[in-house]
């Protein structure tokens, strides 16, 4: 994948970011350790869950200035929207 999720500054680049991994999936889904959707969900609410010691481990702190409301409702979202 081209994009680095630490380049993703707006929700345009979350979009694109997005249309990313989907092409990824698309095109290299043997690649991805979670490939199906229920796997990919649970991985995603694990490591959303262990992110403050994915951040520490790499010397970084979380960000406290995320839009998590958002983003859940973008998830939420996507079980409907056309």
């Amino acid at each position: 994948m081209t994009l680095s999720p630490d380049r993703v500054g707006s929700r345009e680049g979350l979009a694109a970011f997005v249309r990313a991994l989907h092409r990824s999936h698309t095109e290299e889904a043997q690649s991805w350790e979670n490939a199906d959707l229920a796997s990919f969900l649970e991985a995603l609410a694990a490591w959303i869950d262990d992110a403050d010691g994915w951040y520490g481990n790499g010397g970084r702190t979380l960000p406290e200035s995320g839009d998590w409301s958002f983003f859940a409702q973008a998830l939420r979202a996507a079980m409907t929207y056309e």
